[in-house]
């Protein structure tokens, strides 16, 4: 299925609905003109609130990623940008290594700062 949870996680489980599609759009697997499995379906599937799965949805279609119609499938856009889906997540993922590792902000973007200086060299 396209979209997976992590029940332990604590990030909210709509969040992590969203950032399925989101990893799905950045490694090719998910395509603009695809449509997303009924968020009634997710739900099912995955166990979790049909409500939870909306909210997922919407954070989608806030972001231009996903076009919602009342009655039909959620679909892809065109707006949905790789490289900018990558960065999202590149980002994500560095900020939760930085508070795994106990990082305050300032350390975490001082860390960044460094590994960007240290790459445009």
């Amino acid at each position: 299925m396209l979209i997976s949870i992590d029940p332990a996680s604590p990030q909210p489980l709509a969040d992590q609905v969203a950032a399925s599609v989101r990893a799905a759009l950045a490694g090719g697997t998910a395509a603009p003109g695809d449509r997303l499995p009924s968020a009634r379906n997710v739900a099912a599937a995955l166990g979790i609130n049909l409500h939870t799965v909306l909210r997922g949805y919407q954070q989608l279609r806030d972001e231009g990623l996903v076009e919602l119609r009342r009655g039909r499938a959620a679909v892809i856009t065109d707006n949905a940008d790789r490289l900018r889906l990558r960065l999202a997540e590149a980002a994500e993922e560095f900020a939760r290594a930085a508070l795994h590792t106990g990082a305050s902000e300032e350390e975490a973007l001082a860390a960044a700062r460094t590994a960007w200086q240290t790459l445009r060299r």
